[in-house]
């Protein structure tokens, strides 16, 4: 049997998740990013791809593809200490609407690329769809998603130069499973981002504020909401996917070359009933008020506790607008002069919780909650790092309830809700005056990640 590796996914489902992180919140952001940019077309790199029609998709492609190939044949002797071996089977363009066309290796037809983007470990050679993904990707995202995609394949023929094949994974079942050769593939395309972004490309240009795009195509792969991280096809959330794709541009190449099973945590997990399932793990806005607000009581107080304090339960408000009590905070708001927490029972945040899901409501809340909880250990709740350690507070309360043993919890796809709403508004990180609300999202959402990983202790409340 033919193999593929890296296999992205339909296009149906990569529409739906642009539509809900491009456009599905309504509540007004600031910093918005801008998008990637080719500085320098290799015009010439088309003529080495198999089916390529000369266009700007291809010349972008062609242009991404040379330059990982320069990153790699600088990084792949630094990391394994061999030389880096460039595609022998090569590249294919393929034209899935042409029912000519011919189809790349590892297919039957061409139709079988349809949406998707992908590297075939028999042939050592990288395929994609010229016609439906490649120009969706580009207009939604901009040139980088269509650089991280292919830099992301690329990560497959690293892995096979590694000695990472479907055949050494059927001699070590477990080893090598597809969740973790697909993180390994993002962080290597984090690798390179980062070495794109600090200038050493000829041909490229992806700024620290075009890290967003990144993450906003990363997420378009997502496994659908209740994939069981064991399933043989699982490719990982939207948080896992994003963390491996940030630990490969925070660290390096040999960092991503060592992941194992044993190493690397996976936020992906199963429905586990089936009301859960299918509810598509939300709860109703008013459910998830009634049981989120005394579960953060008690996960605080445990903080509190643990420095010797007590925890006085802030009062609940809930306001029909804005709340408007101290600055701008958005949809939730604590209210440094009375030390109370007001919540928009009427506007943004039902919009939010109805178009992202119910962890929108449970970050927002998460964050307001963590300031009070640092004034009440007495520390400072304005300023960036105000801002700042309240996301933090919230994702080491969230790491709290990713597997808990009773009572509230995370469903399926709550960690993808999280992410999502850190890439459209910085309100988790706005101090209590509503001000210093970090840029861009890739640094929210490397925030947060820090108070999942690594708990309360990160986040300067101690």
């Amino acid at each position: 049997m033919r193999h593929r590796s890296g296999r992205l996914v339909r296009l149906a489902a990569l529409v739906t998740a642009v539509a809900t992180v491009g456009s599905g919140c309504t509540v007004a952001v600031s910093g918005q990013p801008k998008a990637a940019r080719v500085v320098a077309r290799d015009t010439t790199s088309t003529g080495t791809i198999r089916g390529s029609d000369g266009g700007q998709i291809d010349q972008l492609a062609g242009t991404a593809l040379a330059d990982i190939d320069r990153f790699w044949t600088e990084a792949f002797p630094a990391t394994f200490g061999k030389p880096w071996t460039p595609l022998t089977g090569g590249i294919f363009s393929v034209d899935t609407a042409d029912a000519t066309a011919k189809p790349p290796p590892c297919t039957e037809k061409a139709s079988d690329v349809e949406g998707n983007a992908f590297y075939c470990p028999s042939a050592d050679a990288v395929a994609y769809d010229r016609a439906a993904l490649l120009p969706v990707l580009q207009d939604k995202f901009g040139d980088a998603a269509v650089v991280i995609v292919l830099a992301h394949e690329m990560g497959h023929a690293v892995q096979k130069r590694m000695g990472i094949t479907p055949e050494a994974e059927k001699a070590n079942p477990g080893k090598f499973p597809t969740i973790l050769t697909e993180a390994m593939a993002d962080c290597f395309a984090g690798s390179f981002t980062k070495w794109v972004s600090d200038g050493k490309s000829k041909s490229l240009d992806i700024g620290q504020d075009a890290l967003d795009s990144a993450l906003g195509a990363l997420i378009s792969f997502r496994d659908p909401v209740g994939t069981s991280p064991t399933d043989q096809q699982a490719h990982g959330n939207a948080f896992d996917r994003v963390s491996a794709f940030q630990d490969g541009f925070q660290k390096d190449t040999k960092f991503c070359g060592a992941m194992t099973v044993q190493n690397r945590v996976f936020t992906q997990s199963s429905f586990t009933s089936v009301d859960d399932r299918d509810r598509g793990g939300n709860l109703p806005f008013n459910e998830m008020l009634v049981q989120l607000t005394p579960n953060l009581n008690d996960y605080y107080q445990g903080v509190l506790t643990s420095l010797g304090k007590t925890w006085v339960p802030p009062k609940s408000t809930q306001v029909d607008t804005e709340p408007n009590c101290s600055g701008d905070q958005g949809p939730v708001a604590f209210c440094k002069d009375d030390k109370s927490v007001e919540i928009d029972v009427k506007g943004d945040l039902p919009k939010l919780h109805e178009e992202i899901g119910d962890y929108a409501t449970g970050l927002l809340m998460a964050s307001r909650y963590g300031l009070s909880a640092l004034a009440q250990a007495g520390k400072q709740t304005e300023g960036s790092t105000a801002g700042s350690n309240a996301l933090c507070m919230a994702g080491a309360y969230t790491k709290t309830v990713l597997s808990p043993k009773d009572g509230f919890g995370l469903s399926p796809g709550d960690m993808d809700e999280a992410v999502k709403v850190l890439l459209v508004a910085n309100f988790p990180t706005r101090d209590a005056k509503g001000k210093s609300g970090i840029e861009p999202g890739f640094k929210r959402v490397e925030v947060f990640r820090t108070g999942v990983f690594d708990g309360d202790k990160a986040c300067g409340i101690r």
